[in-house]
């Protein structure tokens, strides 16, 4: 059995894809990878859920690259190394995405912060990655147009 990636994030949890099983797909990372989740774990997610006072569903983490390509991911996501994860307050009703949105953005180091979907008062859910160095801070919306996901830029004032 594979060691926790934090406190309150198991290795299961970490890696696990109903995808990745149903199409027999292999989902295990790397070292290098499994540093990456440990630093965004315990750096982004344990504040999180300390602030949460109680869990909050971690619904992606880490994605192996055939995993990624199956799902129709980004070619660079950075859910490929370890860098980022999707929550959502929603399941366990402890949090709303929209205060993990804005906890993230005004209490974390960031890489990217997307609120995904949703509408203005509520994301879907949330998506973070946290890079080793070289941060961006970028937080942004993404929206459907024309059947396409485009990223809008929002402004962190």
């Amino acid at each position: 059995m594979k060691k926790n990636i934090s406190e309150n994030v198991s290795y299961r949890e970490a890696v696990k894809s109903e995808t990745a099983i149903r199409h027999a797909i292999v989902n295990e990372p790397t070292e290098k990878a499994l540093a990456n989740m440990r630093r965004l774990a315990e750096e982004v997610f344990e504040p999180l859920r300390k602030r949460a006072g109680g869990p909050v569903a971690v619904t992606s983490f880490f994605r192996s690259p055939a995993l990624n390509r199956r799902i129709g991911g980004s070619p660079t996501s950075q859910h490929c190394f370890g860098q980022a994860m999707d929550v959502d307050g929603h399941v366990y009703g402890g949090i709303s995405n929209r205060e993990i949105f804005h906890f993230i953005l005004n209490h974390c180091e960031f890489d990217q912060l997307i609120w995904e979907f949703g509408d203005d008062i509520e994301p879907a859910w949330v998506h973070v990655s946290l890079r080793e160095k070289g941060n961006r801070k970028q937080a942004l919306r993404a929206v459907k147009v024309a059947g396409k996901t485009q990223y809008w830029a929002l402004d962190k004032a």
